[in-house]
């Protein structure tokens, strides 16, 4: 059966949680998990392909090539942090071109001022809110398909404030954007007002990142709020790196990796994983098909 498109998703009730990937293998863990979609991080991206923290180093070609390995690889709609569009309104609108042919179901907008910076971060500075209009116009007008959701991010809240960002979040609602962030809310309070003033006009996106300074913590809290999309961006690299860490030292002390077999996966599960029986299967049907 066809996965519905983010659209059609949203289109149901309750929330919906999307992990970050950032790799093939990582989204067929999602996809496998059970979950419906699956966002395709900045910050992911940078970490583990780059080696690099999120201050907006991943180019649009990087990143285009990203989602196009992740497509092939699973079939769950993904949800695409383009940052600030690579660029002006112009460049805003080659980044949607591409990246929706590279296979995105959802792109994800900010308003930051190049070189961007993870929302948690200090330092961030945001465009004008008029120049942010004309980008998400322009991302609106760019998309091939109306099942292409357009997400709009504002990061004014850490920089001028919580007032900025409501009318920001006003503005950028009038263009007929398909969803509003609120990047970094900083108490419950002003998530209370965010939703009081929106969910009932358009789905609502919230980071739940860990360290991050958010006043809530789980899907149900959000869900109780009124949000709609949940996004887990780097949860998964937050659990690795430590227990990658552990293994690297155990290997470097012990010189072996036997006595961690009970908590590693081995080359038979990651084949089974990866559907390699299925992928032997078929080639020997095509070498039957030739002789």
């Amino acid at each position: 059966m066809t996965p519905l498109n983010l659209r059609q998703l949203l289109a149901g009730n309750g929330l919906l949680a999307l992990p970050g990937v950032y790799d093939g293998l990582s989204a067929r863990l999602v996809e496998q998990a059970g979950f419906q979609a699956a966002f395709v991080s900045g910050a992911g991206v940078s970490f583990s392909r780059l080696g690099q923290p999120d201050l907006g180093l991943v180019s649009l070609t990087e990143l285009a090539d990203c989602v196009r390995q992740l497509r092939e690889a699973v079939q769950i709609p993904l949800l695409v942090d383009m940052d600030t569009g690579f660029g002006n309104a112009l460049n805003t609108q080659r980044s949607v071109r591409l990246l929706e042919q590279a296979g995105a179901a959802g792109l994800q907008i900010e308003d930051q001022q190049m070189p961007k910076r993870c929302g948690h971060l200090k330092g961030k500075q945001v465009i004008a809110t008029a120049e942010m209009v004309g980008k998400l116009n322009a991302a609106l007008d760019a998309r091939q398909s109306d099942d292409t959701l357009i997400v709009a991010r504002t990061d004014a809240l850490g920089v001028n404030g919580f007032d900025d960002a409501l009318e920001r979040a006003e503005r950028y609602l009038a263009t007929g954007v398909d969803a509003l962030f609120i990047e970094a809310p900083q108490t419950l309070a002003q998530m209370q007002q965010i939703s009081q003033q929106f969910a009932g006009r358009i789905p609502l996106v919230h980071n739940l990142v860990e360290g991050g300074r958010s006043p809530v913590h789980s899907n149900a809290e959000l869900a109780e709020l009124g949000y709609r999309l949940a996004l887990y961006p780097v949860s998964l690299l937050h659990r690795f790196i430590p227990h990658a860490q552990q293994l690297l030292q155990h290997l470097a002390s012990a010189g072996e990796t036997r006595s961690l077999a009970a908590s590693m996966t081995d080359l038979y599960g990651i084949n089974q994983l990866l559907g390699t029986d299925h992928l032997m299967a078929t080639s020997a049907k095509y070498a039957e098909e030739d002789a």
